[in-house]
């Protein structure tokens, strides 16, 4: 391959790379091509860009965007890029997928690292944390429920003590003198 095209990929990979706010270094070595077409698939469903790309050539591109330099060591063997602005999304559908062929051997894809929230995470023991992190998103909603809570406890007491008011009124105005 030439340089020109080696430098236009690399300029590709960190314009890619600049778009998505989390990215995943997997390992989807020894997929056939049915199984390869499933995952983009099912990448492609979630909100999630499949890439694969040389490892020199991915380096280079990380290098020049400033990217920690812990990634570097998971550039070994065939690298799959899996890029996602929800930080948990491609480590719920890695963990779905590995659920799935459950007792078979060598399940792929395999997380190799991962960039999310600003935090480097190396290895394939890190994604049931990974999976678990909440996006922006979920965080949002969860504290909306947790403020809306209170206000709802107070009117649905407010509402069941003003059925019990009534109950009682109407009782005691229908009791004999």
């Amino acid at each position: 391959m030439k340089k020109e095209d080696k430098n236009v990929i690399i300029a590709e990979l960190q314009q890619t790379l600049g778009q998505y706010a989390h990215f995943y270094l997997t390992n989807i070595e020894g997929l056939n091509a049915e199984q390869t077409s499933n995952l983009r698939r099912q990448c492609f469903s979630n909100d999630i860009k499949l890439i694969v790309a040389k490892n020199t050539l991915l380096k280079k591109a990380m290098e020049q965007m400033g990217v920690d330099a812990q990634l570097f060591d998971a550039l070994k063997g065939n690298t799959a890029l899996m890029l996602s602005n929800t930080g948990n999304a491609p480590a719920k559908l890695i963990k779905d997928i590995v659920k799935k062929e459950k007792g078979k051997q060598d399940v792929k894809p395999q997380l190799k690292a991962a960039y999310v929230e600003q935090t480097v995470y190396m290895g394939a023991q890190n994604l049931d944390l990974l999976s678990a992190i909440k996006s922006k998103n979920e965080l949002i909603a969860d504290v909306v429920a947790l403020l809306q809570s209170p206000a709802k406890n107070v009117l649905s007491a407010l509402q069941s003590g003003g059925t019990t008011i009534h109950g009682v009124l109407k009782t005691l105005g229908e009791r004999p003198e």
